[in-house]
């Protein structure tokens, strides 16, 4: 396997190297153990349930290709602690210029986490159709992409740090993923590879199943009602994984449960209720947020792979529109409905009704389309010879990146 498109010796370990030497090179200078530590320990259980998630759930969630296992972890494993570092070191130079206030390491490399899920959810769009050298530049331009329209957001539509870092993820790393895939060339419809196993199903499931169990603790990291917030997650995640079930059976030919409305379904309610998580008084609220969650998808996911995928020409590996897309969406409604029932209830707010619905509409859509628009750029330059483009013939294979043995 001597070729050109396969061998990244010459290219992937020494720009792995001078990105390491600058992050060593940050830490030096801009970290200290002590800077701030102690006052975040109060979130470090919530911390290590995040970190699991995005380490094990999504590692195992993205093994779905019968072909692609020891990448769809591997890769994973090594784009969240590169991309990790990397977020950390733009939030330093973004307290240096004094754009955002200095919060601690701990509470720092927590943001970053959550931030490194838009890329996850991004990679499953391009998954087996991309390179590692290909990935490892669209995570260094996804993550500044992402801390633009974060910073968009704060200071022009005033929407709070903690919807930014929760739906404003699955929003963005959903649009942005599916513009980078929209220049990839289109898989073969006879290219079995691009089809799972009843083994990598169930690894698959395994990793839904770890995303279902942590994501409480996804949503209420940086709550500050955090009770409230591990509550109304759960609910909503325990009504989208029954509605999954039923709404299953209910839409295949011979009643069986298929296991694509399974791996999506069950994690829309923690998608949908993502925004607003911390602010829901009453549970039958969540609950019916799971349901919606848990219909937008498995309906969506017949609409989008037949209706709008084949005329855009977009092969979206992991269905991740709408497993996180359209619940993203459906959250981000939900909270302009939510925003509008609770101000008309509360005379003493500071902020007319109309102003706060157009600051939330804004902050949705420049969150999608300034994903669209930097996606589809950085799938332009992914595209280009410099990057050691992949055959369509040769995608969705582990034997060109990692030594197997049969």
């Amino acid at each position: 396997m001597s070729s050109n498109y396969l061998n990244f010796r010459n290219s992937f370990p020494w720009l792995i190297l001078l990105l390491e030497a600058l992050f060593l090179t940050r830490s030096y200078f801009f970290v200290s153990t002590s800077d701030g530590m102690f006052p975040a320990l109060d979130i470090y259980p919530e911390f290590q349930d995040v970190n699991h998630m995005v380490i094990f759930g999504f590692g195992f969630f993205l093994m779905v290709l019968r072909r692609y296992g020891f990448s769809s972890t591997g890769f994973n494993l090594l784009l969240i602690v590169f991309a990790v570092q990397c977020s950390v070191l733009v939030e330093d130079v973004l307290v240096l210029f004094f754009i955002e206030p200095k919060e601690g390491l701990l509470r720092s490399i927590a943001k970053a986490v959550i931030s490194v899920t838009a890329v996850v959810i991004s990679t499953g769009a391009v998954l087996g159709k991309s390179n590692l050298l290909q990935l490892i530049v669209m995570t260094l331009v996804e993550l500044i992409a992402f801390r633009v329209s974060r910073w968009i957001n704060t200071e022009f539509m005033e929407v709070p740090e903690y919807h930014l870092s929760l739906t404003h993820v699955h929003l963005f790393g959903a649009y942005f993923g599916l513009a980078v895939a929209f220049c990839f060339p289109e898989p073969s419809p006879r290219l079995d590879k691009n089809r799972s196993t009843p083994k990598s199903d169930l690894l698959s499931m395994l990793g839904c199943v770890f995303l279902w169990v942590f994501w409480p603790s996804f949503n209420s990291l940086l709550a500050e009602f955090k009770i409230r917030a591990v509550l109304n997650t759960y609910f909503a995640l325990a009504v989208s994984a029954v509605t999954a079930f039923m709404l299953s059976a209910l839409t295949t030919k011979d009643g069986k449960f298929r296991m694509t409305h399974i791996h999506s379904a069950v994690l829309a309610g923690g998608v949908t209720i993502s925004y607003t998580a911390q602010t829901i008084t009453h549970p039958w609220i969540a609950m019916i947020l799971g349901l919606l969650g848990s219909v937008i998808t498995i309906l969506g996911s017949h609409c989008v792979q037949r209706c709008l995928n084949p005329p855009l020409k977009i092969h979206d590996t992991l269905g991740v529109h709408f497993t996180f897309g359209l619940p993203a969406v459906l959250g981000a409604l939900a909270q302009v409905v939510l925003l509008v029932v609770k101000q008309q209830t509360n005379s003493d707010s500071s902020y007319s009704l109309d102003y706060l619905v157009l600051m939330h509409i804004g902050a949705f859509c420049q969150t999608i389309s300034f994903a669209l628009i930097t996606g589809f750029i950085t799938g332009l330059i992914l595209n280009t010879k410099l990057f050691k483009i992949i055959p369509v013939s040769k995608y969705f294979e582990d034997q060109f990146y990692w030594e197997v043995s049969f």
